[in-house]
């Protein structure tokens, strides 16, 4: 049987619990992130079928990261908003 030193065991259950730790202090941010980036990558995609639709009645939203972020953050009220500021500045 090998024999191990206890100061080894203590850092090992050391290492192990500040693993833990971090990995449970970063997760929520990191999942928070993740939505953050298929909400954006969904909007494109409908501002993209948007534009592909609109294109028939003349109407168009310019597609960039803040309207992406905007319809994929609000969804066709977020489409609603950007047509009317669209309208009211030009």
């Amino acid at each position: 049987m090998p024999n191990f030193d206890l100061n080894f065991v203590i850092a090992f259950f050391f290492g192990v619990l500040v693993i833990y730790i971090l990995a449970r202090l970063l997760y929520f941010p990191l999942r928070i992130f993740v939505r953050f980036l298929v909400n954006t990558a969904a909007g494109g995609v409908l501002l993209v079928v948007f534009n592909f639709a609109g294109a028939f009645w003349g109407i168009q939203i310019g597609l960039n990261v803040i309207t992406a972020l905007i319809v994929g953050f609000m969804g066709i009220p977020g489409i609603i908003l950007l047509l009317v500021l669209q309208r009211l500045t030009g």
